[in-house]
């Protein structure tokens, strides 16, 4: 009987080896648990999945549109009419410029016709006289070609100016 008891008691003391073998194994695990747990309120927010863009209904989306298009309507229709009239008075200005430069180009063809004349005539009566007017005719002369090549000049400019408004135009009315 003694020997059972001792085989008794050994079996016991393993048992009780093993129950303390398994505690120290379950602490150490509720420690590691804890550990990661304790983080949990950060890691929720580390894997929180944000939804950065949102789907429209088709509805919602036509609407916007349509509100946009009337809302922006008015203001391109007006600026439409801002660049017309621009448009004529640029072209109404090249007029004007190239019905000045042929008043002018008329008025030198006719100057220098008459000084021409009249200088013959005053050279044959006045003598030296008619040098004085020739020099002061032909500088008039000089004057008013150099405005009529200035003239010419912002002729071309303000045609540039208006095709290029009007490239512009088109390429706004393209994409719009």
């Amino acid at each position: 009987m003694a020997t059972t008891t001792t085989t008794g008691s050994a079996s016991y003391g393993d048992c009780v080896a093993a129950l303390r073998t398994s505690l120290s194994f379950l602490e150490t695990s509720v420690s590691t648990l804890g550990n990661g747990v304790a983080d949990f309120p950060r890691l929720e927010n580390v894997l929180k999945s944000v939804r950065h863009y949102e789907l429209i209904p088709q509805t919602t989306l036509a609407a916007a549109e349509t509100s946009l298009r009337d809302e922006i309507a008015p203001a391109i229709a007006t600026l439409l009419d801002r660049a017309d009239a621009h448009v004529d008075r640029a072209e109404r200005r090249i007029e004007s410029l190239k019905a000045r430069a042929e008043l002018q180009q008329g008025r030198l063809e006719a100057s220098s016709s008459s000084s021409h004349h009249h200088h013959h005539h005053l050279g044959n009566r006045v003598g030296s006289g008619g040098k004085a007017l020739s020099g002061e005719a032909r500088l008039r002369a000089q004057a008013v070609r150099q405005r009529r090549e200035a003239l010419k000049y912002s002729v071309e400019r303000l045609e540039l100016e208006v095709l290029q408004k009007e490239r512009e135009l088109r390429k706004r009315l393209e994409t719009a």
